[in-house]
C-alpha cells in the first residue's frame, strides 16, 4: 500500500499503534481496577436494602427527635442517598431525612403502583427487579433504588412505602462509562495523530522531499544545485552536510573534466596512434589518429576467407573491432597478461605496436595499443644497413686489386717495363674509381643533409644542352653510338640555375646511357616548353635504344647503390650505383622533378621538368 511507503504514513502508524496499546492496556488495568474496587449492582441493591430497613424503622421510631434525624441525615448525605416516603394512598410526602434539594424525582420513576402494593403488603422490592410495563426512564439506569415497608409510630401497621436511592455505583456501568470515555479519547488521538503526522509532513517530508528533488537534478548533471535551510535542528544540518556534498561533488566533476580534456588533448595532439580495447576486441577509445587507422584498416580485405571488416566512429554509437594485423598481438596481451613490442607490416607501410594490458581488480579488461608509423625509420634503416653494404662492396674490389698489383710491382713479377707500366695503370685506375666514390659519397651527403652550396643564375638552356652534345660527341663516336640533340627555335631560359650542377645532371645521365647503350644505337637530348603546377616550365629528356630497364626495378633505381645488374659486376669504367640519387637531389634543389619511361629491349628515357623561375 502507499500509506506503508511513505514516512509521514510509516510514522503515522506508528503512533496510531502506540496510542490503540497504551489504551488497550490502560483499559485493561483500570477495568481490572474497577472490578475490584467497585461493588456490583447486585450487592448495592442488598447493601441498600439492609440500610432503607434500617432507616424505615429508625425514622418511625425517632420522628420527634430532631438531633437524631439530623445525625441520620449526615450519615445518609455521606454516601449520596436520598429517602422519598409515599403513603398507602400513592401519595408522596416530605421525608424528615435524606430529601433532596431539588423535587423533580417522584417514586414512579422507580417503580410502579403495583410494585408498591406489594411493599405494603411487607415486601421488599428494589428498581432491579421492575415490572416490564414501567415505561423506562433515565433515572432507572442512573439511581438504585430500594423501597421498604414504612411503619406507623405505633409500630402496628404499616404506613406507607420508603424509598431509598443513590446513584448507581456498580462495576458494569463505570466499566461502560470508561469504554465510552475510552471511545472518545481514542477518536481525539487518532485525530491528534493525524494533524501530528500533516505537521510532520510539513517539517520533515517537505525538506526530505526537497532533497530528494535535488538528488535527481545532481544525478542529472546539474551539480550546482541547493537544497534551502529552513531550520537549525537536524533536517537543516542534514541539507547543510547535502549542500556542502554538492559543492565539493561539483569541485570533484570540474576537476575530472579538466584532467579529461587535458587528457583529451593530450591524445588529440599525440603524433602516434592510441587506441583502447575490451577483452572482446571492441574499440572504446580512439584519438583521431588511431580512429583514422581503425577505418582504413577495417577496410581492407586481408584474405580470401575473411570478409573485409567495416570501419566504424570509434568512440560513437557503433563498436568497431580489432583489425586483423592486431589480434595475434592483441591474444597475445590478453593471455600472457603482460606488456609486448612489435613491428606490423600493412600494405607499403610499417608500424611500431607497443600493447599493454588494462587491469581491472587483477583481472584484464581490456588493452591499450600505442602505433607510430616507422615507414621512414624502417627504410632509412635498410638504407644504412644496404648502404653499409654496398659501400664495403664498392670499396673492397678496387682495395683488393690495388693491394694486388702493387704487390706484384713490389715482388717484381712483371719483367719489362711495359708490364710495369699496365700494373701501374691498373693502379691508377683503380684509385681515380675510388676518388670518384668518395666524391660521390660527400656529394650526396651534402645534399641530404642540405649543406650543399648551390650558385644561382639565368641560365640558356639551349646553349648549355649543345655543350653537353658537343662534350660527348667524341666519346659516343668512339663507342659506335650516334648522339643527337633536338632543341626549339625559341629560347628557353631558367631564372635562377646552377650550370654546374646541371651539368653534373646531364654528364651522369648521359654516362648511363652510354653504357647501357650498344653499338649502332642513338641516344637523344629533347628540350621543349611545359607547363608544371600551372605555371611556365622547362622540360628535357634524355633518350637511349640500350637495354632498358626491369619494371620491378624502376621504383628503386634513384635510391643509393641501387644497380639493375644484381650481379654488382662493373667494369673499369663502371658507376658508383650514386649518379641517379644525386641526380635526384639536384633536380629537388631546384623544385623540379625527375621521371623515368623504359622498357626491357626498347630503351630507357629520363624527363627533367624544371620551372623556369626556379627557386
Amino acid at each position: 500500500m502507499f500509506i506503508f511507503k511513505s514516512v509521514v504514513g510509516k510514522l503515522w502508524i506508528t503512533i496510531i499503534g502506540l496510542v490503540v496499546v497504551v489504551l488497550l492496556t490502560l483499559s485493561l488495568f483500570l477495568f481490572r481496577f474497577i472490578e475490584t474496587s467497585f461493588p456490583k449492582s447486585k450487592d448495592q441493591a442488598e447493601t441498600l436494602s439492609k440500610l432503607a430497613v434500617k432507616v424505615a424503622s429508625e425514622i418511625s421510631l425517632h420522628q420527634e427527635e430532631r438531633r437524631y434525624l439530623q445525625v441520620v441525615n449526615e450519615l445518609l448525605s455521606a454516601q449520596d442517598t436520598s429517602v422519598i416516603i409515599v403513603t398507602t394512598d400513592f401519595r408522596q410526602i416530605q421525608a424528615p431525612v435524606g430529601q433532596p434539594d431539588h423535587r423533580e424525582i417522584r417514586y414512579d420513576d422507580f417503580f410502579l403502583n403495583s410494585d408498591l402494593q406489594k411493599v405494603f403488603a411487607g415486601e421488599i422490592k428494589d428498581n432491579r427487579l421492575r415490572n416490564s410495563g414501567m415505561p423506562n426512564t433515565q433515572l432507572e439506569n442512573q439511581y438504585t433504588a430500594v423501597a421498604v415497608p414504612f411503619m406507623n409510630k405505633e409500630q402496628s401497621q404499616v404506613a406507607g412505602a420508603l424509598i431509598l436511592y443513590q446513584i448507581t455505583q456498580s462495576s458494569e456501568e463505570t466499566q461502560a462509562y470508561v469504554k465510552k470515555l475510552f471511545v472518545v479519547v481514542g477518536v481525539a488521538g487518532f485525530l491528534m495523530t493525524t494533524f501530528f503526522a500533516f505537521f510532520l509532513l510539513t517539517r520533515i517530508t517537505q525538506p526530505i522531499q526537497q532533497l530528494k528533488k535535488a538528488a535527481d537534478l545532481i544525478s542529472k548533471g546539474e551539480y550546482g544545485t541547493r537544497v534551502p535551510i529552513t531550520s537549525t535542528d537536524e533536517i537543516g544540518e542534514l541539507a547543510q552536510t547535502f549542500n556542502h556534498m554538492g559543492g565539493q561533488l561539483s569541485d570533484t566533476i570540474k576537476a575530472l573534466n579538466h584532467e579529461k580534456e587535458h587528457l583529451s588533448s593530450v591524445l588529440r595532439s599525440m603524433t602516434d596512434a592510441v587506441i583502447t580495447f575490451d577483452a572482446a576486441g571492441r574499440v572504446i577509445l580512439t584519438n583521431p589518429q588511431g580512429e583514422k587507422i581503425i577505418q582504413e584498416w577495417n577496410q581492407i580485405q586481408w584474405s580470401d576467407e575473411k570478409p573485409a571488416l567495416t570501419g566504424g566512429q570509434a568512440g560513437s554509437g557503433s563498436m568497431s573491432t580489432i583489425p586483423e594485423p592486431l589480434r595475434p598481438l592483441f591474444e597475445s596481451v590478453i593471455s600472457e597478461a603482460k606488456e609486448l613490442t612489435s613491428k606490423v607490416h600493412v600494405r607499403s607501410d610499417v608500424w611500431s605496436v607497443v600493447m599493454a594490458p588494462l587491469y581491472s581488480q587483477d583481472i584484464v579488461r581490456g588493452v591499450v595499443a600505442v602505433m607510430r608509423n616507422v615507414t621512414e625509420e624502417f627504410r632509412l634503416e635498410k638504407l644504412r644497413t644496404d648502404f653499409v653494404a654496398n659501400v664495403s662492396h664498392e670499396l673492397r674490389t678496387p682495395l683488393s686489386m690495388m693491394q694486388g698489383y702493387s704487390e706484384a710491382l713490389i715482388d717484381d713479377i712483371a719483367a719489362t717495363p711495359e708490364e710495369r707500366k699496365e700494373l701501374a695503370q691498373v693502379i691508377h685506375d683503380e684509385s681515380l674509381r675510388m676518388g670518384r666514390l668518395v666524391r660521390d659519397l660527400l656529394d650526396l651527403a651534402k645534399m641530404e643533409t642540405g649543406n650543399m652550396e648551390l650558385h644561382f643564375r639565368e641560365l640558356d638552356v639551349l646553349a648549355f644542352l649543345r655543350r653537353i652534345h658537343r662534350k660527348f660527341a667524341g666519346l659516343s663516336k668512339e663507342r659506335g653510338i650516334a648522339i643527337s640533340c633536338t632543341l626549339p627555335d625559341k629560347p628557353l631560359l631558367l631564372c635562377q640555375a646552377d650550370e654546374d650542377r646541371l651539368e653534373q645532371v646531364m654528364t651522369n645521365l648521359l654516362d648511363n646511357a652510354l653504357r647501357h647503350t650498344p653499338a649502332g644505337a642513338q641516344i637523344e637530348i629533347r628540350a621543349s616548353e611545359e607547363r608544371y603546377k600551372g605555371e611556365h616550365a622547362i622540360l628535357i629528356e634524355v633518350s637511349d635504344q640500350g637495354y632498358g630497364i626491369p619494371a620491378e626495378d624502376i621504383p628503386y633505381i634513384f635510391e643509393r647503390f641501387y644497380k639493375a645488374d644484381k650481379a654488382r659486376t662493373r667494369g673499369t669504367n663502371g658507376g658508383t650505383g650514386l649518379g641517379l640519387a644525386i641526380v635526384k637531389n639536384i633536380i629537388e634543389a631546384h623544385h623540379g622533378t625527375i621521371q623515368v619511361k623504359s622498357q626491357t629491349g626498347q630503351g630507357t628515357t629520363f624527363s627533367i621538368t624544371l620551372p623556369c623561375k626556379g627557386v
